[in-house]
């Protein structure tokens, strides 16, 4: 009869025999424990994000293979710096500070997606990535630490595939996140309180002349919108009579 393949989509580490794995493979008479058991083992470093996996079964001889996909490098960052969604100002809002070691367990874990043929140069694409989501490397812009890559900094770590942290690595880690993440509130408070002075003193403006005001004084978009959320664009004949009924 030939192949049969199985696509779904789990939770890693955690994949069980019932829908969508266990019905697709029931009639196949596959081993459905077993499959589960290494797809399990295959997703464990993927614990709390969807992976994709591919189960290709023979149906004659009811033997398997399973190939697993990958999330996105972003998703892969956010479990390693352990915060729910990147900077939506990445060039002045820095919400995690990553080591060497994590940016390469994600380019090794994204090996066969990245279009880099060496580590080193895997290792530079999720920097990239870093960058595009407001993750610092090593106590400095992902910017700055692409540019020490380039230089030759981490080259032992790089080359020898390091990916674990120490203990007081994890602890320094975690201490620095916090830090953080109280700077980050108080930088949000200070603009928020800008932007609603904004809005007290100049009641009299439209709401376009609010926001290009607040934009001008430097406050971020995610506040202008939730002070002077933009307004919604009228369809084409709403204002007075309906479109059809304006000819003459």
């Amino acid at each position: 009869m030939g192949n049969e393949v199985v696509e779904a989509l789990v939770n890693g580490g955690k994949a069980t025999a019932g829908p969508p794995i266990g019905p697709a493979l029931g009639p196949l008479g596959v081993n459905i424990g077993e499959v589960i058991s290494q797809i399990n083992s295959k997703t464990k470093d993927f614990v709390g994000m969807s992976v994709p996996v591919k189960i290709i079964v023979n149906t004659d001889d009811k033997s398997f293979k399973i190939t697993v996909g990958t999330p996105p490098t972003s998703q892969l960052l956010i479990k390693e710096a352990k915060i729910k969604k990147g900077s939506s100002n990445p060039k002045t809002d820095f919400v995690a500070d990553l080591k060497i070691e994590q940016v390469i367990k994600v380019s090794k874990m994204k090996e066969d997606a990245l279009l880099g043929k060496e580590n080193y140069h895997r290792v530079r694409e999720v920097l990239g990535t870093c960058q595009s989501m407001g993750l610092m490397v090593e106590g400095k812009t992902a910017a700055e630490t692409l540019v020490d890559v380039k230089n030759g900094a981490f080259k032992n770590k790089i080359d020898s595939g390091k990916t674990e942290l120490t203990a007081e690595e994890i602890k320094e880690q975690a201490a620095e996140q916090v830090k953080m993440q109280e700077e980050l509130k108080e930088r949000r408070d200070e603009f928020l309180a800008s932007a609603k002075e904004i809005l007290a003193q100049n009641g009299s403006m439209s709401n376009k002349e609010l926001r290009t005001t607040m934009t001008e004084a430097g406050i971020p978009m995610e506040i202008v919108n939730e002070i002077a959320p933009e307004e919604e664009k009228k369809a084409e004949g709403e204002e007075g009579k309906p479109a059809e009924e304006k000819k003459e």
